[in-house]
């Protein structure tokens, strides 16, 4: 069986070099020796992602110290066109120097207009963007050093593990995969290749009053901190994610490659619905919990720093907006190594949540605006004062996230919303998934890395 390796393809030319990869991709994608992940009892979905039995990834492109990063993107909707969009004016007003030199997308019609929004915005500094349907040759190029994979979740795992095996650095927006299986096998590839850079997009990260948090739980500024509450709720009149409009010039099999977009999940009959507005749906998605709850959640588990979780139970319904499969209302209930329990709600009918903070045994860590607050309970009111760590205005918490990613690529340096931080967000995702639509309550092993139903 062949396999992606570095031995193969260095030192050949770049069109010799772009053979190989994709010879060599669709060997390992197609062949018999090659199993995707074993579902877990009760997952709502099954693996997607398939490994090589060759983990190890191409060597990077060399990249100098004046050079300008050079970055292919994968998934040209309207994420993908707006991080295209801010990493040009990021570039332009000299906070990171980044070329985007390749997209890939199965819609002709936004990759076009992706490609001239960039050719416009980068005239006079860099050439012309390349563009290519099937995201492996863009992956074959031996030019890139990273690549921004902004597409739906269902192939976010194999994109990633793919782009790590081709050497590349990846910007990976959230969740950062559809389900735990594909989670796991990312984290496998992730630690077996640890010269390479993985940053989920959750720029809420950034902000610094999580880091003051960290900081003040790591020194007792609470005591222990034993349970902790965070939401994302909003409301719409028309229905969540319906606002994504449907263009009535795409076609199936003439400018939108609808098999692939369907991609690891299998082929499906053409559904412009599905297509715009997949959060909506069951199979391509979780919903609230993956789309919108993780932005929360990741900065508090990276405050915390508790462990891995180890139990999840979730509830939600179908309140108002029934005619979407994903539910429209959830409760989260998260037990962590560390003994400490997280409660998490998210709505798309309501958008009045719950206020962010960290209750500790001793003090109370109020998180809700840019600063930090620390208000002791009243049984420590003697020991302990109240006080209120003002934290810096960072401006746009996704620009700074952007541009840190840009500067790991650069220092070699691993982010702090890495793989590690993103699957334990994925063991909470997909947990919560699963009870919700079963309700059962699942444990996690950290020792076993496995899930089971309880």
């Amino acid at each position: 069986m062949a396999h992606l390796n570095a031995s193969d393809t260095v030192g050949t030319n770049n069109e010799q070099s772009r053979r190989a990869f994709l010879a060599r991709a669709a060997t390992f994608a197609g062949a018999a020796g090659v199993a995707s992940l074993v579902s877990s009892a009760g997952s709502a979905r099954g693996a997607t992602a398939m490994l090589p039995e060759n983990l190890s990834a191409r060597e990077r492109a060399p990249l100098g110290e004046n050079d300008p990063v050079h970055l292919g993107v994968i998934g040209t909707g309207g994420m993908g066109t707006g991080h295209c969009q801010a990493i040009m004016a990021l570039t332009s007003a000299t906070r990171c120097n980044v070329r985007i030199a390749a997209l890939a997308d199965v819609c002709k019609p936004r990759l076009d207009a992706a490609a001239s929004e960039c050719n416009k915005g980068q005239a006079g500094r860099f050439p012309e963007v390349e563009t290519y349907n099937d995201y492996k040759e863009l992956l074959a190029r031996d030019d890139l050093h990273a690549v921004l994979i902004a597409t739906p979740e269902h192939w976010h795992a194999q994109m990633a593990i793919d782009a790590i095996l081709a050497g590349k650095d990846v910007y990976l927006e959230k969740p950062m995969t559809l389900n735990l299986e594909d989670a796991l096998a990312l984290y496998r590839v992730a630690k077996a290749n640890p010269q390479q850079i993985l940053q989920v997009g959750t720029q809420m990260i950034q902000l610094p009053k999580y880091q003051h948090a960290m900081r003040l739980i790591k020194e007792g500024a609470i005591g222990k901190p034993v349970w902790s509450q965070t939401s994302y709720c909003r409301n719409s009149r028309e229905g969540e994610w319906l606002y994504y409009a449907i263009d009535p010039s795409w076609e199936p099999g003439v400018n939108v490659d609808w098999d692939r977009w369907c991609g690891p999940l299998g082929k499906a009959p053409w559904d412009p619905q599905v297509y715009a507005r997949w959060r909506r749906y069951r199979k391509y998605s979780t919903g609230i919990i993956g789309d919108l709850l993780v932005h929360e959640m990741t900065p508090m588990v990276m405050a915390l720093d508790c462990g891995w979780p180890t139990r999840v139970v979730a509830s939600g319904g179908h309140y108002v907006d029934k005619a979407m499969e994903n539910h429209d209302q959830v409760n989260l209930n998260v037990e962590f190594e560390g003994e400490h329990t997280m409660i998490v709600a998210g709505s798309t009918c309501n958008e009045v949540g719950l206020e962010r903070m960290i209750r500790g045994h001793e003090a109370n860590l109020y998180l809700a605006g840019r600063h930090c607050v620390v208000r002791p309970e009243s049984k420590f009111a003697e020991e302990r004062e109240e006080q209120t760590i003002e934290c810096e205005d960072i401006g746009n918490d996704q620009d700074v996230h952007r541009v840190k990613f840009f500067e790991c690529v650069r220092k070699r340096e691993q982010p702090a919303s890495g793989v590690e931080l993103g699957t334990k967000i994925m063991v909470i995702v997909d947990l919560a998934t699963r009870s919700v639509w079963d309700g059962h309550a699942y444990a996690f092993d950290p020792k076993t890395m496995t899930a089971r139903k309880i």
